[in-house]
């Protein structure tokens, strides 16, 4: 009894394959059809490794919610050089709520002065930025394509590296000429609009706010020509370029006015080399000379206002998963062998219609032979 329903199972089973075998005697082999065969196989395999290199491939995706951080601190790291000895210059935060940070935390190192263009502006301008060193020129550049190739920035957050940044290079006091001054360091400051200036005199402390002591200070010795090798806010990644990176201002004026406003992002970075709350920023950047008969007053000096976005962005580095990857490599196969299939049945009909209907090709033979064959049906009918 259970044989009898075994059997039955089994045969039931078989009445329900979607698959039928046909004998090979049955099958008929073409040049044709093995052309096609090699075509479709040839697809496949190409097809099938540009998927892989997709599958291997990642990319960025960006979510936006709300900081609801606002306790902790925001760090400033900062690396100007500015024209100035360093005696002469200051530099401090002052925040939207009248609160002065203190720059405990910034050098003042004396460097050989490379930005005092006074005179022939233009063509020393030329010159000194064919003169620049290979790393700034390069930065220059890649600035340059982030703001036009705006793609280009994933690939800054791949390539990001979490470990200790490089070490700062120390100058050599070989020369009396240490007419510029490098201020580098970081400051911790409250998560709220503020402004990180650099100016004449040193700071110091006031019931009111606060002020810098540049009273004996000779007004020809200002001069305010700088570069920014780094001016960054939150965790520093190696790796990652902001937009003030490698930026040179150079002025003849000793009253000028130098205005960063800049717009700092909360972000979170999640890839799979590195993960770390960081920050980006936008900024506009503006200069004028300071001339109080006509009319534009303030105060000379590098000036980076700052405000803070409420929202903050997640970047995630996504990879395609190993199911997606098999579905869409099957679907290649499987479809890559029915069309080409139906592609090559289409073909043999229509060539097969033409043959007969203009009796080409295997088509004559049949004809004479037909012909033949009733020539010889009509003799024996005769006879």
């Amino acid at each position: 009894m259970r044989r009898l329903t075994k059997k039955k199972a089994l045969t039931l089973v078989r009445e329900l394959d979607a698959f039928p075998k046909v004998p090979e005697s049955y099958v008929e082999s073409t040049a044709s059809g093995g052309t096609v065969s090699l075509i479709a196989f040839t697809l496949m395999a190409a097809l099938a490794c540009l998927e892989f290199f997709v599958y291997r491939n990642t990319w960025m995706s960006y979510e936006y919610e709300v900081d609801k951080d606002f306790i902790s601190k925001l760090k400033i790291n900062v690396d100007i050089t500015v024209a100035m000895r360093c005696q002469y210059v200051g530099a401090d935060v002052l925040d939207l709520a009248e609160t002065m940070v203190a720059s405990d935390g910034l050098k003042y190192e004396p460097v050989i002065q490379t930005l005092t263009l006074r005179c022939c502006f233009i063509h020393l301008i030329i010159f000194a930025q064919m003169f620049l060193p290979v790393t700034i020129r390069t930065l220059l550049h890649i600035q340059e394509s982030l703001r036009v190739e705006h793609s280009l920035q994933d690939v800054l957050f791949k390539a990001a590296i979490k470990g200790v940044p490089p070490a700062e290079p120390q100058s050599e006091d070989t020369s009396t000429s240490l007419s510029a001054c490098r201020i580098h360091g970081h400051l911790y400051v409250n998560k709220v609009a503020g402004n990180f200036h650099i100016t004449v005199g040193k700071s110091i402390p006031h019931p009111r706010g606060h002020a810098h002591l540049a009273a004996l200070i000779s007004h020809d010795a200002n001069n305010f020509s700088h570069r920014i090798d780094h001016l960054s806010f939150g965790e520093v990644i190696p790796g990652l370029i902001n937009p003030l990176d490698g930026t040179e201002k150079v002025t003849a004026d000793p009253n000028h006015m130098f205005q960063y406003f800049i717009t700092v992002v909360p972000t979170k970075l999640n890839t799979y080399r590195v993960s770390a709350d960081t920050h980006q920023y936008s900024v506009t950047e503006r200069e004028r000379a300071i001339n109080h008969a006509a009319g534009s007053h303030g105060v000379s000096g590098i000036f980076m206002k700052y405000d803070i976005s409420s929202l903050m962005v997640k970047v995630t580095e996504q990879h395609m998963p190993l199911w997606q990857f098999l579905v869409r490599l099957c679907g290649i196969i499987g479809g890559i062998f029915s069309t080409t299939g139906m592609l090559h049945g289409m073909v043999g009909f229509l060539v097969d219609l033409i043959c007969c209907r203009f009796q080409m090709g295997i088509y004559r033979n049949l004809k004479v032979s037909t012909s033949t064959t009733l020539n010889l049906n009509i003799i024996f009918t005769l006879s």
